[in-house]
């Protein structure tokens, strides 16, 4: 069975400036999203996230390449020709309009009878829980109710794709987490196609069904959030994604010996000579010294968290691993700087990454 794609980026480039000047923003980018699916644009500052949304929103046109929403090419349709809405990290909500016409508006602009917009605006505070709130005016909400109505106004047209410019920054932690789960709550209810933005790893594991991080106008790397995290492509994508140990070493006989001379299993998948060993934190394992099997090393330190707490450790050649361990396993939480301790990894935890 073939699934639909919603919008997909064919060779999209866009340059910013000319000549010597010119900035290359996104290099010859192609993606595809489907339909229904709440999909993530991931990567820092610079990396053409927000250029590839702008692009699909009609802001920009590419400088090569082509976009296409449901197969139909919309490179060139200005914003308003497109069934398409976008929400911004600022709310950008009326002050003088209330709730319930903050979410009217865009159908109001858009000519619809006045029984049509009464009823998507119960149906939208309905939707984002606001319905004790129609009468309010933006100021009088909190930063999360305020996020919620500017949500319900790009829903309630029913776009066929909403695009999300990491809406979530300006919230506290708290918050944030709490928008998380709504978010994905709104977007398996509407079954709309959800494109979202953000440099937070968290916040795309979180709500994603796939992701696609980026880097330097190009993306590395595309999966569900388990495969990114588990099976991270290369060292830029494994460090972003997340904590991780980095271990350098050789490759020896279908094993990596380590420059500290422990010998690990890993799968070389016909690799040769050096390479680089990326394990996460919490699939380290620490045991008593002189665990056969296990490679020996000195605590460097140990940090409490709350719920982890992190054990910085140093092998023979001073390679720092660190592992990260629940507080409430026995012992292990306890460890001071300077014991003896074997640590070993999950197995299929070690994995070789490109640099």
């Amino acid at each position: 069975m073939t699934t639909a794609i919603a919008v997909e980026a064919q060779s999209a480039r866009k340059d910013y400036g000319s000549g010597q000047f010119a900035v290359r923003a996104l290099d010859d980018v192609s993606v595809r999203i489907e339909k229904g699916s709440f999909f993530t644009l991931l990567g820092p500052s610079g990396c053409g996230k927000t250029t590839l949304l702008r692009l699909i929103a009609g802001f920009e046109t590419p400088s090569a390449g082509k976009i296409l929403l449901g197969g139909r090419d919309i490179t060139y349709d200005p914003p308003n020709k497109r069934p398409v809405n976008t929400v911004f990290q600022s709310y950008a909500l009326f002050p003088h309009l209330t709730v319930a016409q903050n979410i009217g508006f865009g159908l109001q602009m858009l000519g619809r009878p006045k029984r049509e917009i009464a009823a998507a605006v119960d149906k939208m505070l309905a939707l984002v829980q606001l319905e004790d709130f129609a009468g309010r005016k933006p100021q009088q909400l909190s930063g999360g109710q305020q996020q919620r109505v500017a949500l319900a106004r790009a829903l309630a047209p029913e776009p066929e794709v909403l695009l999300l410019d990491e809406p979530l920054s300006a919230l506290d932690l708290k918050l944030r987490k709490e928008m998380q789960r709504e978010l994905k709550r709104l977007q398996t209810e509407t079954g709309i196609t959800f494109i979202f933005v953000t440099h937070d790893q968290e916040e795309a594991l979180t709500m994603s069904d796939r992701i696609a991080v980026m880097r330097k106008g190009n993306i590395l790397q595309i999966g569900a959030p388990r495969e990114i995290y588990n099976h991270p492509k290369d060292r830029f994508v494994a460090d972003f994604i997340g904590e991780t140990n980095f271990l350098s070493g050789t490759v020896e006989e279908g094993a990596i010996r380590l420059t500290s001379g422990d010998l690990v299993e890993a799968p070389t998948q016909g690799r040769s000579g050096k390479v680089t060993l990326a394990v996460r934190p919490e699939q380290v394992r620490i045991s008593g010294a002189g665990d056969p099997g296990s490679l020996a090393a000195t605590v460097a330190d140990s940090v409490y968290f709350g719920t982890d707490t992190h054990c910085h450790l140093r092998l023979a050649d001073g390679t720092e691993i660190v592992a990260r361990l629940q507080s409430a396993a026995s012992g292990e939480a306890g460890l001071a700087r300077g014991d003896q301790v074997s640590l070993r990894f999950e197995a299929g935890a070690a994995q070789v990454v490109d640099e």
